[in-house]
Parts: structure tokens; sequence; C-alpha cells
């Protein structure tokens, strides 16, 4: 754990937990590495084929000669066109919606890419039909392949936000695709689309079978089927292992956001990818939910066992047996991400905070940080790094009562200590807290000014030589040593950060809301390399293919390598 300003403390528990996690954690983070995963077998293409790259969610590819100057190209005021003659190291562009949230994947010759219908790719939708569009192009010159469409809910915006599209990456492993879409369905589709002239079931009823639309092979309407009410929008980029499928449901309360329309509905799903078919299921935050779930699982073989990593709307991280339990959830470890004495109130005031980015897995550790949906808007957040070999409840604290010290109260939703009713924080005994990161007081005057301060995220951190990196929702990129905690260099990007970074090359790159790429030197000393902007905000996460980096901004995805020049389509 961590006083205040930062610095680690020690737990007194004899051997560090980086040396208990052992030598099967460190060979199996090395098998299911990004290299590893992220091909999908055709090696003159390679591909980023999930959200981060891998199952354990680390950011970071092994690819060198990435561009570290580009200009993304002027676009024509009347048609919107793309000229290609003022670009420089950009290979293609392909336009998206208006609003483009889901970070792009790349898989097989193809990117996908999450959005709304602001272009109307597809004919019977114009683009002034508003709905969740996933987009396939080849990753050769971003020429549009296929959509699936998603249209909208009749609840409206309690459910499916206007205009904001398709939010999550997909999971693409040979022909096969699997995503969340924007009306709570996880779907699988053939990554052909109709263009092979074959509809594959067992779901067979498309209303159109053109070949610039999607091929549905099965699909679970969780509404429907189990009763989840997300709140707002419907957002996981779902990971696998083997052919289990792992979902968050984003199950969240109601439009008068205090309560949950169904708290017994399930959070978090372990399906059958090649059916569909529900394997296991958790309903743990239950209600205590406190806004929404749109967090992504990740996955590790921690401590000897196959776990999956869940972030909870309720602030916990849960990690669970990714086999089940005879057809249940079997639930390891759970840790409250939030100080026992804080308060979850409406309208931003809030200082408890749920999950929004994904667990990373590295090393045998589990790192993960707080959020709040972004239009609550900024707050004071916390970074942990969590052992996830230790069983129960892990939490850094429990909260107890005066009058029965040793005996843990039940879990909350608002505030888990209140010290007017006699409640306090406890050190855990059992806890699994590595070190906590809520900022670090730089200049020594005893509290945390804003830039020294780790604020609510809903970015998820990337590691890469001992070195970890997470940017903020206020703008502040972190850099702290991912085994102790200890801050190197903070910088303030002057613009919120919807995204997380992307480490290749020796270098970081994050976007931010006024549409500059930051680019810094992996280093433990801060050197900005460059800022470029790419004429429109960038509210998700590079990501790297072979010698390519894409980067998608609100209404076009750009492919960038060093020394392309334009193809003519």
């Amino acid at each position: 754990m961590s006083d205040h300003t930062g610095r680690t403390t020690g737990r007194g528990e004899g051997r560090s937990p980086w040396v208990r996690a052992g030598w099967l954690a460190s060979l199996l983070a090395a098998a299911i590495g990004a290299s590893a995963w992220g091909a999908d077998g055709d090696k003159a293409r390679p591909g980023w084929n999930q959200w981060g790259g891998s199952p354990a969610r680390n950011n970071v590819a092994t690819a060198k000669g990435l561009p570290i100057e580009w200009d993304p190209g002027q676009f024509d005021a009347d048609t919107g066109a793309w000229k290609p003659e003022t670009s420089r190291n950009v290979a293609w562009v392909a336009q998206l919606g208006s609003q483009t949230y889901g970070n792009p994947v790349v898989a097989g010759g193809k990117v996908y890419v999450g959005t709304n219908n602001g272009k109307g790719w597809v004919q019977r939708y114009p683009a002034s039909v508003d709905l969740g569009c996933l987009l396939c192009f080849d990753d050769r010159d971003g020429s549009f392949l296929w959509q699936d469409s998603s249209e909208k809910l009749p609840t409206g915006r309690v459910h499916d936000w206007p205009l904001q599209g398709i939010c999550c990456s997909p999971l693409v492993e040979g022909d096969r695709a699997w995503y969340v879409t924007s009306r709570g369905e996880v779907k699988c589709l053939d990554t052909e689309g109709f263009r092979d002239g074959e509809n594959d079931g067992p779901f067979t009823a498309e209303k159109v079978q053109a070949s610039e639309e999607a091929d549905v092979v099965w699909v679970l309407d969780m509404m429907k089927e189990l009763g989840v009410s997300q709140h707002n929008m419907c957002s996981c980029s779902v990971t696998a292992v083997g052919d289990l499928l792992f979902v968050n449901t984003s199950n969240g309360v109601d439009e008068g956001h205090i309560n949950l329309p169904n708290a017994a509905a399930p959070s978090f799903l372990c399906l059958d990818k090649r059916d569909g078919k529900l394997l296991w299921a958790a309903g743990t935050p239950g209600a205590n939910v406190l806004h929404g779930q749109w967090s992504s699982p990740s996955y590790g073989e921690l401590g000897g066992v196959p776990q999956v990593i869940f972030g909870g709307g309720d602030g916990w991280v849960y990690g669970f047996d990714a086999r089940g339990d005879g057809g249940k959830a079997k639930l390891l470890w759970k840790f409250d991400c939030n100080p026992k004495e804080s308060k979850y109130v409406l309208g931003g005031r809030a200082d408890r905070n749920h999950i929004i980015g994904t667990p990373v897995v590295w090393e045998g550790m589990v790192f993960v940080a707080v959020g709040e949906d972004p239009e609550h808007g900024e707050g004071v957040g916390h970074l942990w790094c969590i052992d996830p070999t230790k069983r129960g409840d892990t939490s850094a604290e429990i909260a107890v009562s005066l009058d029965a010290p040793t005996t843990p109260l039940p879990h909350r939703r608002n505030q888990a200590v209140i010290k007017e009713q006699g409640e306090v924080a406890r050190p855990n005994p059992n806890s699994a807290a590595v070190w906590h990161y809520p900022g670090f007081d730089s200049s020594g005057n005893g509290k945390l000014d804003f830039e020294e301060t780790m604020h609510r995220t809903c970015g998820t951190v990337a590691i890469k030589d001992g070195l970890l990196v997470i940017p903020d929702f206020s703008g502040l990129v972190h850099c702290v040593d991912a085994k102790t905690g200890q801050p190197h260099w903070t910088h303030d990007m002057l613009a919120a950060s919807w995204g997380s970074p992307l480490i290749a090359d020796g270098k970081i790159y994050v976007g931010d809301e006024d549409g500059d790429i930051s680019i810094f030197e992996l280093s433990a000393e801060k050197n900005l390399i460059a800022e470029i902007n790419m004429g429109n905000s960038v509210y998700s996460t590079p990501l790297v293919a072979g010698d390519t980096l894409y980067i998608a901004n609100k209404s076009h995805l750009f492919a960038i390598r060093e020394g392309a020049t334009p193809e003519a389509k």
C-alpha cells in the first residue's frame, strides 16, 4: 500500500508478491503477449485482434520504425472529401460516423471500428438514420467492406444514447468476430459478411443479405433473455480464451439514476463463443452498482488458476475462476478500489467512483484505476496494483463499527463507512494491495495539487520495461514504476483524455479531446517528442499492426506508416 503522498509502504508479508507470482505466470504472460495474440495467422498481414492486443489487455506492441511525424491532411469544406496530396506518411483514410468512441482492431486483412451512422455507408440506412455501426474496411487501402447495423432501442436514451454508436471493440479470431451492440446484444459475425455469398448460421434471419451487410452467426439479446437493463449504453470489449467468451453486461440504473430496474440481472458472463450458450453468470455487484458498468474483462493464469478479471460498476474489481464451477460463477477474490469513507452522490460531486477502464494483467499482477461517466466531469481517482493470488475480500481496508471492530460491515452502495454512525475503516490483514497511487506531492507542500493528482480515468494502463503509463480524464499523463508505484513524471495535455496509451517502438502515443496525439519517449524521464493534431477529437486509443499505426478521430480512421503515400482506390 501507500500513504497519501503515493510513497510505497510495506505489507510485512515476507517474500515479494512478484516472486510469489512464480515462473508460471511469467511464462503465461509471454505466451499470451501481444505478438502471440495479435497475429491472425497471416504472417504477411499481422493484426491486433482485440482491445489491448491480448486477453491480458496490455496495449504494448513489438513494432519498429513507427512514425513520429505525419500530417493527416486536409478535407474539402463542402464535400468532406480527403485531400491525400496534403497528407504526409498517411496510407489511407476511411470516413466513419459523426462520433467515434470505439477502438479499431485489425485482423485477417480487415480493420474493424465502432461508430455511428453519420457516414451512411449502407444504402438502406442513410446518414439521417441514427444507428450503432460496426464498420469493416480492407486494411490495404481502407475501402469499405461491410457494416453491422444496430437500430436504436425504442426506450431511448436511458438504454441507447443518441449518436453514441458502438463504443466498444470486437474480438476477431479466424473467420469470426464477436462484439457487444448498442442494443445490449452479444453478436458473433462472419468476418466475410455476405461477400462470400453464404449465410452462416444458426442465425439466418438477416433482413438484407447484400454484400455490404454483416452476416450474423448467432446473437444473445441480454435484455430479453437475461433481464439486463444497461444505463445509457451497452459497451464491453469482449475477450476469449479457448471457447470461453467473457462479457460485461453493462447492467445499470434507470433514468432516475438511483434504482436498478433489475438488480438480480447478471453483470458478468461466460459464454461458449461457438454458439452463445451461457456457461456461467455472476450478478456480484447487484444493487450496489453506482451508475453503469462499461468496463471490459481481462484474463491471465494467476497463481496457477485461470482467472478472468472484471471491473464492476460498484467500484470493486473481481477475480473469477474462468472455468466456473458446475455451471456457476466461482469468485476467487474481490477488491474495493475506493477508500471506505468515499461517498457516491449524483451530479459529478462524488469521490466514490466505479471502473471504466480495463484491468491489465502484467507479470502476475492486476492493475486498475477508477473512473466515472465522462458526463459527470472530473474528480479524484485511484490507481492500484493488486496481487491476484489472495482470496476473499482483499481490499486495502475493511469497514467496521466501533461496537464490533472485528466484524466487517456489509457492502453498501453509496458509502462503506459513515463516521457519524460510529463506523471506521481499518487496515485489512488480508489486503492484496501491492501499491496505491493517488498522485504524488512532488512540490512537498503537503497536498496534492492539480498536476500532482491521479484523477478519474476512462483509460487503461500500458506497461513496458517496468514503466506504467496512464492518462486521466483531466488530461494528465502519469508515468510510474510498475512494481513499486513510485512516480516518475506527469504531463498536462491541457485537454481531457478519453482513451488509453499505446506503447510501441520505444514510444508512448496518447490522444486527447483537442485532437492532439502526444508522443513521448518511453523513459523514466519525461521527454515529449511531438504533438500532432488529427483535425478532430480523439476519443479512442491508437494501435499498431505490423508497421502501420491506426488512429481514429471523431470522424475518420487513419492508417499511418513511415514513408506511406496514398494509393488511388
